[in-house]
């Protein structure tokens, strides 16, 4: 009895055991997904005010089947409404926009073709119909199906058209069975119809997300993204270079924006004047300036590995190009910071920007400084490769750095930005320092090798 007793304690101990594993288990699960939930919502708060506000667009749609006189005069079609407002109310107003018209249109549109591919088989005879509704459908469907593929046609109005499919199907097949087809696609039509007005309504007057208000942020901040390398760069370079993670994956985030910036730009164009932003905003172009700054951010991704290697260099060598190469990152860093402010600002650029042309003129001091002279052959070449491959990296960056300038100049220009009027001092104070021969470093001395980047 005693080890009966004995062996059911032991038994007992044990479950209990691993009950209180798993209870902790489940416990620090729970923890976790409230911690996930609350960094989601803290990182962005309006995505909390999206779902509060697709709630109260269906609870308001849902009201077509509560109250009898609305359902009297819509029927089972009110569940239409309800899912117009699930697949049309999107974050942005944008989106919402772009999704809304594209299903109302394709709805109405798809309707009368399927009234019509109705009639004319109705005139072919109760033998024909069939196989001409049949037919309607097979090259309707193929053809829309087909036009979807076309890139303009897939990244704008996709939706409208699959949308176009499935009404045109529903009209033209379900009239073959039914009897009131008129009224019951007239009815579908009026609820499509008031759950896109319902869900715009609500995306524009509670606590609006404009799209082009995030692709302008995303674009000005991708920009400051790059400058903040380049200055700590041209502060860290006279020190041994390491990778500061913050600035590093800052820039980094700059390759991975690509398709949320394709998707910010054709939400954008949907929507209308608003704010600072007037009707037909260039918003093409910031396509065009976010592809110059994620090409630019590619090199900083190889000069960052480069960078890494470059360490090994000869201090020596490193000394007399520290000057050139901290110069040209410095003044790179303040005009990319320049560009982003005058974008955030909506202010006219200075063109030509005095950073970028200081940056210009430190890179022809770098070119020659790296025109080594032949004199002794104590230095071995590999010592060197990381080292130019860096200068050139920097120098290569300057095209860039000067393309996104224009760019955003042309933004400028279409979009009307403000005038900056430049202090008198500080265009004295240019005008001096271009006047002034900078000094060109000391040519390395010393060794038989000769690296030249033109």
């Amino acid at each position: 009895m005693e080890m009966a007793n004995e062996k059911s304690g032991g038994l007992l101990a044990s479950w209990s055991e691993g009950l209180k594993a798993k209870i902790s288990k489940i416990m620090a699960k729970v923890i976790e997904l409230f911690k996930k939930t609350k960094k989601l919502a803290k990182d962005d708060p309006r995505r909390v005010v999206h779902s509060l506000k697709v709630g109260l667009a269906i609870t308001l749609v849902s009201l077509f089947y509560y109250f009898e006189p609305l359902y009297d005069g819509l029927g089972a079609s009110a569940m239409w409404a309800i899912l117009t407002v699930v697949v049309v109310f999107e974050f942005s107003i944008g989106a919402t926009l772009g999704r809304g018209l594209n299903r109302v249109l394709a709805t109405f549109l798809a309707a009368a073709l399927g009234f019509g591919a109705h009639f004319l088989a109705d005139l072919a005879g109760d033998t024909a119909q069939p196989i001409m509704l049949s037919l309607s459908v097979f090259f309707l469907a193929a053809i829309t199906t087909f036009v979807r593929f076309f890139p303009r046609i897939k990244a704008r109005y996709d939706y409208g058209f699959l949308i176009f499919i499935l009404t045109f199907c529903l009209v033209s097949v379900s009239g073959y069975r039914e009897d009131e087809i008129l009224k019951v696609a007239y009815r579908r039509a009026l609820t499509i119809l008031i759950g896109t007005f319902i869900a715009i309504l609500i995306c524009i007057l509670i606590c609006p997300v404009w799209a082009g208000d995030d692709l302008h942020s995303l674009v000005s901040n991708n920009i400051e993204q790059l400058a903040n390398f380049f200055q700590g760069f041209g502060v860290e370079y006279s020190n041994e270079w390491k990778e500061d993670e913050g600035i590093v994956e800052g820039f980094k985030s700059v390759l991975t924006s690509r398709q949320t910036e394709e998707s910010l730009v054709n939400f954008a164009r949907w929507e209308p004047g608003h704010g600072t932003f007037k009707f037909r905003h260039p918003w093409k172009q910031y396509r065009k300036i976010g592809s110059l700054t994620r090409q630019c951010a590619y090199r900083l991704e190889s000069l960052n590995t480069y960078l890494l290697a470059e360490s090994q260099t000869p201090l020596h060598i490193r000394d007399q190009l520290k000057e050139s190469c901290s110069k040209m990152s410095t003044e790179s860093g303040k005009a990319l910071k320049d560009l982003a402010s005058s974008i955030r600002t909506m202010t006219l650029p200075r063109l030509p920007n005095p950073h970028i042309e200081k940056s210009k003129a430190a890179a022809k001091d770098l070119k020659a400084a790296l025109k080594i002279r032949p004199c002794n052959s104590s230095i071995d070449l590999l010592e060197i490769v990381p080292m130019a491959t860096v200068a050139s990296l920097l120098i290569d960056s300057i095209s860039c750095i000067e393309k996104i300038a224009e760019s955003v100049g042309e933004l400028a220009s279409l979009a009307n930005f403000k005038r900056f009027e430049v202090e008198k001092s500080a265009s004295l104070k240019f005008q001096q320092e271009q006047q002034q021969k900078l000094a060109t470093p000391a040519i390395v001395s010393g060794h038989c090798h000769v690296v030249t980047i033109d």
